[in-house]
Protein backbone atom coordinates (compact mmCIF):
# COMPACT_ATOMS: atom_id res chain seq x y z
CA UNK A 1 0.00 0.00 0.00
CA UNK A 2 1.63 3.47 -0.79
CA UNK A 3 1.99 6.23 1.28
CA UNK A 4 -0.76 8.13 -0.87
CA UNK A 5 -3.12 5.16 -0.69
CA UNK A 6 -2.70 4.67 3.06
CA UNK A 7 -3.24 8.70 3.89
CA UNK A 8 -6.40 8.66 1.70
CA UNK A 9 -8.08 5.39 3.94
CA UNK A 10 -6.93 7.17 7.32
CA UNK A 11 -9.08 10.54 5.65
CA UNK A 12 -11.73 8.56 5.07
CA UNK A 13 -12.39 6.57 8.07
CA UNK A 14 -11.86 10.01 10.33
CA UNK A 15 -14.21 11.45 8.23
CA UNK A 16 -16.97 8.55 8.27
CA UNK A 17 -16.27 8.10 12.19
CA UNK A 18 -17.06 11.79 13.07
CA UNK A 19 -20.45 11.30 10.43
CA UNK A 20 -21.52 8.39 13.02
CA UNK A 21 -20.65 10.69 15.85
CA UNK A 22 -22.62 14.20 14.99
CA UNK A 23 -26.05 12.73 15.88
CA UNK A 24 -24.87 11.74 19.21
CA UNK A 25 -23.17 15.00 19.64
CA UNK A 26 -26.33 16.67 18.06
CA UNK A 27 -28.54 14.47 20.87
CA UNK A 28 -26.86 16.16 23.10
CA UNK A 29 -27.16 19.51 23.35
CA UNK A 30 -30.92 20.47 24.40
CA UNK A 31 -33.26 22.37 22.65
CA UNK A 32 -33.56 25.92 24.32
CA UNK A 33 -35.49 26.45 27.45
CA UNK A 34 -38.82 28.09 25.84
CA UNK A 35 -39.05 31.15 28.36
CA UNK A 36 -41.84 34.05 28.12
CA UNK A 37 -40.78 37.80 29.80
CA UNK A 38 -43.43 39.83 30.52
CA UNK A 39 -41.42 42.99 29.64
CA UNK A 40 -37.99 44.12 28.06
CA UNK A 41 -36.31 44.51 30.98
CA UNK A 42 -37.06 42.20 32.44
CA UNK A 43 -36.45 39.71 29.04
CA UNK A 44 -32.68 41.50 28.93
CA UNK A 45 -32.13 40.22 32.86
CA UNK A 46 -33.48 36.63 32.07
CA UNK A 47 -31.20 36.04 28.87
CA UNK A 48 -28.49 37.60 31.08
CA UNK A 49 -28.37 34.07 33.64
CA UNK A 50 -29.92 31.72 30.38
CA UNK A 51 -27.26 32.72 27.81
CA UNK A 52 -27.74 30.37 24.47
CA UNK A 53 -29.77 27.38 26.43
CA UNK A 54 -32.99 30.21 26.79
CA UNK A 55 -34.79 30.99 24.11
CA UNK A 56 -36.73 34.78 25.34
CA UNK A 57 -40.08 35.84 24.06
CA UNK A 58 -41.34 39.26 25.02
CA UNK A 59 -44.86 40.04 25.62
CA UNK A 60 -44.39 44.18 25.94
CA UNK A 61 -41.20 44.99 23.60
CA UNK A 62 -39.12 47.81 23.82
CA UNK A 63 -40.34 51.12 23.74
CA UNK A 64 -43.73 50.37 24.72
CA UNK A 65 -46.06 50.72 28.26
CA UNK A 66 -46.64 47.74 29.85
CA UNK A 67 -49.14 49.37 32.35
CA UNK A 68 -51.95 49.60 29.09
CA UNK A 69 -50.60 46.67 27.42
CA UNK A 70 -53.34 44.10 26.24
CA UNK A 71 -52.64 40.62 25.30
CA UNK A 72 -53.82 39.19 22.00
CA UNK A 73 -54.89 35.67 21.37
CA UNK A 74 -51.29 34.95 19.54
CA UNK A 75 -49.90 35.90 22.88
CA UNK A 76 -51.64 33.80 25.04
CA UNK A 77 -50.85 30.91 22.93
CA UNK A 78 -47.10 32.06 23.31
CA UNK A 79 -47.82 31.97 26.90
CA UNK A 80 -49.36 28.65 26.27
CA UNK A 81 -46.47 26.85 24.54
CA UNK A 82 -43.62 28.70 27.51
CA UNK A 83 -41.70 26.31 29.83
CA UNK A 84 -41.88 29.29 32.32
CA UNK A 85 -43.18 33.00 32.62
CA UNK A 86 -41.25 35.74 34.08
CA UNK A 87 -43.21 38.63 35.59
CA UNK A 88 -42.21 41.34 38.06
CA UNK A 89 -44.91 41.55 40.28
CA UNK A 90 -45.98 44.25 42.50
CA UNK A 91 -48.86 45.09 40.72
CA UNK A 92 -47.28 45.94 37.67
CA UNK A 93 -48.82 43.57 35.37
CA UNK A 94 -52.42 43.62 36.11
CA UNK A 95 -53.39 41.45 33.07
CA UNK A 96 -50.85 38.52 33.75
CA UNK A 97 -52.96 36.30 35.86
CA UNK A 98 -55.96 36.59 33.26
CA UNK A 99 -53.33 36.25 30.53
CA UNK A 100 -51.83 33.14 32.13
CA UNK A 101 -55.65 31.69 32.70
CA UNK A 102 -56.90 32.50 29.39
CA UNK A 103 -53.60 30.27 28.05
CA UNK A 104 -54.48 27.44 30.38
CA UNK A 105 -50.81 28.19 31.42
CA UNK A 106 -49.65 25.06 33.69
CA UNK A 107 -45.71 26.14 33.83
CA UNK A 108 -43.40 27.33 36.17
CA UNK A 109 -44.42 31.19 36.79
CA UNK A 110 -41.29 33.19 38.41
CA UNK A 111 -42.52 36.68 40.11
CA UNK A 112 -38.64 37.79 39.82
CA UNK A 113 -39.26 40.63 42.39
CA UNK A 114 -40.51 37.85 45.45
CA UNK A 115 -37.98 39.04 48.47
CA UNK A 116 -38.19 42.81 47.86
CA UNK A 117 -39.43 44.75 50.43
CA UNK A 118 -41.88 47.54 48.07
CA UNK A 119 -41.75 50.68 48.24
CA UNK A 120 -45.06 52.42 48.81
CA UNK A 121 -46.59 54.23 45.99
CA UNK A 122 -48.13 57.76 45.87
CA UNK A 123 -52.27 57.79 45.54
CA UNK A 124 -53.04 58.64 41.87
CA UNK A 125 -55.18 61.68 40.60
CA UNK A 126 -57.97 60.09 40.02
CA UNK A 127 -60.32 57.51 41.95
CA UNK A 128 -60.52 54.18 39.94
CA UNK A 129 -58.61 51.08 39.26
CA UNK A 130 -56.96 49.60 36.67
CA UNK A 131 -55.82 46.84 37.80
CA UNK A 132 -52.00 47.99 38.67
CA UNK A 133 -50.62 49.50 41.44
CA UNK A 134 -52.52 52.29 42.34
CA UNK A 135 -53.54 54.55 45.51
CA UNK A 136 -51.17 53.61 47.60
CA UNK A 137 -50.30 50.54 47.13
CA UNK A 138 -46.78 48.88 46.36
CA UNK A 139 -44.98 50.83 43.48
CA UNK A 140 -43.85 48.22 40.81
CA UNK A 141 -40.76 49.74 39.51
CA UNK A 142 -38.17 48.07 41.45
CA UNK A 143 -35.78 47.84 38.99
CA UNK A 144 -34.73 51.18 39.01
CA UNK A 145 -32.70 50.54 42.31
CA UNK A 146 -29.67 48.19 41.30
CA UNK A 147 -29.51 45.96 44.54
CA UNK A 148 -33.39 44.64 43.76
CA UNK A 149 -32.28 43.41 40.05
CA UNK A 150 -28.98 41.45 42.11
CA UNK A 151 -32.88 39.67 43.86
CA UNK A 152 -34.32 39.25 40.21
CA UNK A 153 -31.45 37.63 38.92
CA UNK A 154 -30.98 35.29 42.13
CA UNK A 155 -34.84 34.47 41.14
CA UNK A 156 -34.62 34.03 37.79
CA UNK A 157 -31.60 31.46 38.61
CA UNK A 158 -33.92 29.63 40.94
CA UNK A 159 -36.82 29.37 38.72
CA UNK A 160 -34.17 28.22 35.50
CA UNK A 161 -32.91 24.95 37.54
CA UNK A 162 -36.79 24.63 38.90
CA UNK A 163 -37.27 23.62 35.17
CA UNK A 164 -33.76 22.68 33.83
CA UNK A 165 -31.94 20.84 36.11
CA UNK A 166 -29.33 19.66 34.33
CA UNK A 167 -28.31 23.72 32.91
CA UNK A 168 -28.23 24.61 36.85
CA UNK A 169 -24.71 25.20 36.91
CA UNK A 170 -24.77 27.20 33.88
CA UNK A 171 -27.26 29.24 35.24
CA UNK A 172 -25.93 29.81 38.72
CA UNK A 173 -22.11 30.91 36.73
CA UNK A 174 -23.96 32.97 34.64
CA UNK A 175 -26.16 35.01 37.42
CA UNK A 176 -22.68 34.99 39.68
CA UNK A 177 -20.70 36.78 36.37
CA UNK A 178 -23.72 39.00 35.44
CA UNK A 179 -24.47 40.20 39.33
CA UNK A 180 -20.75 40.86 39.50
CA UNK A 181 -21.52 43.70 36.96
CA UNK A 182 -24.53 44.84 38.66
CA UNK A 183 -22.63 45.41 42.49
CA UNK A 184 -19.91 47.22 39.45
CA UNK A 185 -22.44 49.48 38.38
CA UNK A 186 -24.58 50.17 41.55
CA UNK A 187 -20.93 51.63 43.25
CA UNK A 188 -20.54 53.51 39.67
CA UNK A 189 -23.98 54.88 40.20
CA UNK A 190 -23.36 56.05 43.94
CA UNK A 191 -19.71 57.48 42.95
CA UNK A 192 -21.59 59.40 40.16
CA UNK A 193 -23.87 61.27 42.26
CA UNK A 194 -20.99 61.77 45.33
CA UNK A 195 -20.23 65.09 44.64
CA UNK A 196 -23.63 66.21 43.91
CA UNK A 197 -24.78 67.99 47.26
CA UNK A 198 -28.52 66.73 48.37
CA UNK A 199 -30.18 69.63 48.38
CA UNK A 200 -29.52 69.59 44.24
CA UNK A 201 -30.60 66.16 43.60
CA UNK A 202 -34.04 67.13 43.06
CA UNK A 203 -35.74 65.78 39.05
CA UNK A 204 -39.18 66.47 37.63
CA UNK A 205 -40.48 63.31 35.72
CA UNK A 206 -43.84 62.05 33.81
CA UNK A 207 -45.05 59.56 35.75
CA UNK A 208 -44.02 58.50 39.19
CA UNK A 209 -41.83 55.86 38.33
CA UNK A 210 -38.30 56.71 40.08
CA UNK A 211 -38.99 55.89 43.83
CA UNK A 212 -36.57 53.06 44.07
CA UNK A 213 -33.91 54.82 42.31
CA UNK A 214 -34.42 57.69 44.74
CA UNK A 215 -34.03 55.47 47.66
CA UNK A 216 -30.99 53.76 46.85
CA UNK A 217 -29.42 57.01 44.89
CA UNK A 218 -30.74 60.04 47.52
CA UNK A 219 -32.39 61.85 44.91
CA UNK A 220 -35.36 63.54 44.99
CA UNK A 221 -38.19 62.56 42.42
CA UNK A 222 -41.59 64.50 41.24
CA UNK A 223 -44.16 64.04 39.13
CA UNK A 224 -47.73 65.28 38.11
CA UNK A 225 -48.86 61.34 37.50
CA UNK A 226 -48.82 58.60 39.86
CA UNK A 227 -46.99 55.20 39.17
CA UNK A 228 -49.20 54.20 36.22
CA UNK A 229 -48.41 56.07 33.10
CA UNK A 230 -52.59 55.10 32.37
CA UNK A 231 -53.70 57.78 35.04
CA UNK A 232 -54.18 61.38 34.46
CA UNK A 233 -52.40 63.89 35.74
CA UNK A 234 -54.85 66.63 37.68
CA UNK A 235 -54.89 70.65 36.98
CA UNK A 236 -54.60 70.82 40.71
CA UNK A 237 -51.52 68.52 41.07
CA UNK A 238 -49.78 70.32 38.04
CA UNK A 239 -50.18 73.86 39.33
CA UNK A 240 -48.79 72.78 43.05
CA UNK A 241 -45.98 71.19 40.79
CA UNK A 242 -44.95 74.10 39.16
CA UNK A 243 -45.09 76.24 42.16
CA UNK A 244 -42.82 74.16 43.28
CA UNK A 245 -40.52 74.03 40.86
CA UNK A 246 -40.33 77.74 40.94
CA UNK A 247 -39.62 78.03 44.16
CA UNK A 248 -36.88 75.61 44.85
CA UNK A 249 -35.53 76.57 41.34
CA UNK A 250 -35.71 72.74 39.74
CA UNK A 251 -33.73 72.24 36.45
CA UNK A 252 -34.14 68.96 35.96
CA UNK A 253 -37.25 68.05 33.60
CA UNK A 254 -37.84 64.99 32.16
CA UNK A 255 -40.22 63.07 30.30
CA UNK A 256 -39.90 59.23 29.75
CA UNK A 257 -39.40 56.99 26.63
CA UNK A 258 -43.08 55.74 26.98
CA UNK A 259 -44.73 58.32 28.27
CA UNK A 260 -46.85 61.21 26.06
CA UNK A 261 -44.41 64.44 26.65
CA UNK A 262 -47.56 67.07 26.10
CA UNK A 263 -47.72 66.94 30.32
CA UNK A 264 -44.10 67.85 30.31
CA UNK A 265 -44.08 70.27 27.70
CA UNK A 266 -47.18 72.39 29.66
CA UNK A 267 -45.14 72.35 32.66
CA UNK A 268 -42.21 73.48 31.28
CA UNK A 269 -43.84 76.31 29.43
CA UNK A 270 -45.42 77.46 32.67
CA UNK A 271 -42.21 77.51 34.56
CA UNK A 272 -39.85 78.79 32.28
CA UNK A 273 -38.11 75.76 32.48
CA UNK A 274 -36.03 73.91 29.30
CA UNK A 275 -37.12 69.97 29.10
CA UNK A 276 -33.93 68.04 29.58
CA UNK A 277 -34.66 65.09 27.65
CA UNK A 278 -36.06 61.31 28.34
CA UNK A 279 -35.41 58.88 30.89
CA UNK A 280 -36.28 54.99 30.24
CA UNK A 281 -38.50 54.20 32.91
CA UNK A 282 -40.25 51.32 32.35
CA UNK A 283 -38.71 49.87 28.91
CA UNK A 284 -35.53 49.69 27.00
CA UNK A 285 -34.60 50.85 23.92
CA UNK A 286 -33.86 48.85 20.77
CA UNK A 287 -31.39 46.53 21.16
CA UNK A 288 -28.86 48.68 19.16
CA UNK A 289 -30.29 51.85 21.06
CA UNK A 290 -28.57 53.68 23.64
CA UNK A 291 -30.39 52.07 26.20
CA UNK A 292 -30.30 48.16 25.01
CA UNK A 293 -29.90 46.72 27.90
CA UNK A 294 -30.54 46.77 31.80
CA UNK A 295 -27.08 48.50 32.40
CA UNK A 296 -26.62 50.57 29.57
CA UNK A 297 -30.33 51.72 30.44
CA UNK A 298 -29.08 52.27 34.15
CA UNK A 299 -25.82 54.02 33.01
CA UNK A 300 -27.48 56.16 30.58
CA UNK A 301 -30.25 57.42 32.82
CA UNK A 302 -27.92 58.53 35.47
CA UNK A 303 -25.70 60.42 33.38
CA UNK A 304 -28.75 62.63 32.08
CA UNK A 305 -30.20 63.23 35.53
CA UNK A 306 -26.70 64.09 36.53
CA UNK A 307 -26.31 66.44 34.02
CA UNK A 308 -29.80 67.99 34.34
CA UNK A 309 -29.44 69.21 37.84
CA UNK A 310 -26.12 70.60 37.60
CA UNK A 311 -27.70 72.78 34.90
CA UNK A 312 -25.81 71.30 31.81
Amino acid sequence: MTASLRRHLIASAIGLASLALSPALQAQTPAPIKAVASFSILGDLVKQVGGDRVAVDLLVGPGSDSHVFQPTPSQAKLVGQAQIVFSNGLGFEGWMSRLLNTASYKGRHVVVSQGIEPVKGKADNHGHQHGHSHGGAADPHAWQSVPNVITYVGNIAKGLCEVDASGCDIYQRNAGAYIAQLKTLDADIKAAWAPIPLAQRKVITSHDAFAYYAKSYGVKFLSAQGVSTESEASAKGVAQLVRQIKKENIKALFVESISDPRLIAQIARETGTKPSGALYSDSLSEPTGEAGSYIAMMRVNTRALIAAVRGL
